[in-house]
């Protein structure tokens, strides 16, 4: 990245005696405001400043919700009930809670799917992707603990399979088990610790954010071509011109949200949700949540043993394995270029990573008494790490890259065709 050196001059005393003892002022101009920003970020980078907002939300309504929720099993179904009915408007807040994990998760998989097509985990930025791959895990693993506690259905019977999961491990399996449930079956003591590790884990993420910031902040933007920054030509400084873009990407990344908030609160989740929970009564179909679906299809694919391991044990893995690659694409891509837009071979293998994933969403919420939904769960899973290990290391071998611009100015005042 290139240098750059601090413009800033405290205006009057007070300021000055700050900036002595605590120079917070000098640090946002030099590292959010006058930070040099390639000039030819487009709108898939927004989303990046979507994801801090849609923490934020996340944070401030889940503090006021906790404020009125009861983390107590014969309660807590009616005490989610009551902020809806009786709390001021508890409704809204709930309604901008819930279908907030949603936009959340939406957004991150679209931060995920740039980064994996424009080469955003190379080097010298592969700690920024792990640290970002650490945050899907932290975000997974909170959403998970907070659709247990309304204590519907569907909260306590997904609470169970996916419990049941850490029963699978060996040796450590039992132990993991009874300590994340509390007891022998999920129960009030499982509701408890959900919901202490649900209002912690947003604070754990926001400080791994900080963390993944500032690894970004120390080699820079990467950019849509792929290419290094070579001077101050190449940059612009991030305020003006990517806090207003970015503020125009938020606004309208915000219309869809509250028309889902105001219109259809509960669209996005299941109807055997709105039953309190009984644990003598186990719904036809136990369906996670719609951002779970595709790696709760690959769990649910992996229906047969290879040699000493059972089905149950080899889903485990799948399962634990489809997340965990993640951490490993900087080394599995070898291509030197980074952007898709320069790499004829890879595009169409990209495009249909992204088809099998949606692919895999949708086999996540169908029955697998349908004959054809086990089938084309396994192929989704063969293609979905087949892409990592096989694909991504053998394809630069065989793949003719197009020329690169010399540099991002050139790009931007000849943009490359696609």
């Amino acid at each position: 990245m290139a240098e750059h050196t601090s413009s800033y001059t405290p205006s009057n005393a007070l300021e000055k005696w700050v900036d002595d003892r605590l120079p917070i002022i000098r640090f946002s101009k030099e590292h959010l405001m006058d930070f040099p920003t390639p000039k030819n970020l487009n709108y898939w980078w927004t989303f990046g400043g979507i994801l801090a907002t849609m923490l934020a939300i996340q944070i401030v309504t889940g503090i006021v919700l906790a404020m009125h929720y009861t983390p107590e099993a014969s309660l807590a179904f009616d005490s989610v009930e009551l902020i809806k009915r009786d709390v001021a408007g508890g409704r809204i807040l709930q309604a901008v809670h819930s279908t907030g994990a949603s936009m959340f998760f939406f957004a991150v998989y679209i931060h995920i799917f740039r980064g994996l097509f424009f080469g955003s985990y190379k080097a010298p930025r592969e700690i920024l992707w792990i640290l970002g791959v650490l945050i899907l895990l932290l975000m997974m693993a909170t959403a998970f603990f907070g659709y247990v506690l309304p204590w519907g259905q569907m909260s306590f019977w997904a609470a169970t399979v996916i419990t049941n999961i850490f029963a699978a491990i060996p040796v450590i399996g039992d132990p993991l088990l009874s300590l994340l449930r509390g007891g022998f079956a999920v129960g009030n003591p499982t509701l408890n610790r959900f919901f202490s590790l649900h209002y912690l884990m947003p604070f754990v993420i926001a400080a791994v954010v900080v963390l993944h910031i500032w690894a970004l902040h120390v080699p820079g933007n990467n950019n849509p071509i792929g290419v290094d920054v070579k001077s101050s030509r190449d940059t612009v400084p991030f305020h003006p011109y990517y806090t207003m873009k970015d503020l125009f990407g938020i606004v309208v990344f915000l219309i869809p949200y509250a028309w889902l908030v105001f219109f259809t609160p509960d669209i996005l989740g299941h109807s055997s949700n709105y039953i309190m929970a009984n644990p003598l009564v186990t719904p036809p179909e136990i369906v996670p949540e719609w951002y779970f679906l595709p790696f709760y299809a690959i769990l649910r694919s992996i229906d047969f043993p290879i040699l000493f391991l059972d089905s149950k044990l080899l889903g485990v893995i799948f399962f634990g394995g489809s997340i965990l690659i993640l951490f490993f694409v900087p080394w599995l891509d070898r291509s030197k270029v980074r952007s898709g837009t320069f790499r004829p071979l890879f595009k169409p293998f990209y495009w249909l990573f992204v088809a099998n994933f949606l692919m895999l969403m949708y086999l996540g919420s169908q029955s697998t008494t349908i004959w054809w939904v086990p089938i084309l769960g396994k192929v989704g899973v063969v293609y979905y790490f087949a892409y990592f290990l096989i694909i991504l290391p053998l394809l630069p071998r065989f793949e003719v890259t197009r020329p690169l611009p010399a540099s991002i100015s050139e790009s931007v005042l000849r943009p490359a065709r696609t």
